[in-house]
């Protein structure tokens, strides 16, 4: 793979069903064997926040290989430049 990417297993509302998620997905967790099976050069995303540790290892997360942070910073210039665009064009 080229790309890792995953989400939060229990999303906002959901916090119910959160341990019956971890339960039921932590085979799926992205950790450094998922990234080791990928591309050397592979990259990880994920949209944040994230749940460290469940979803996604600690040390997935803070590697050269997570692109998160530059996911995030990309994600709000795409915001800002809707809310423009909405603002001047409807």
């Amino acid at each position: 793979s080229d790309l890792i990417v995953t989400d939060v297993w229990a999303s906002m509302g959901h916090e119910t069903e959160q341990q019956r998620r971890i339960a039921a997905f932590s085979a799926f967790q992205v950790n450094s064997a998922v990234m080791a099976a990928a591309k050397p050069d592979a990259l990880f995303m994920h949209c944040l926040p994230a749940h460290r540790g469940e979803e996604v290892s600690t040390d997935v997360l803070s590697s050269s290989q997570s692109v998160v942070w530059q996911e995030a910073e990309n994600r709000l210039h795409s915001q800002k430049a809707l809310l423009e665009y909405l603002s001047l064009n409807c």
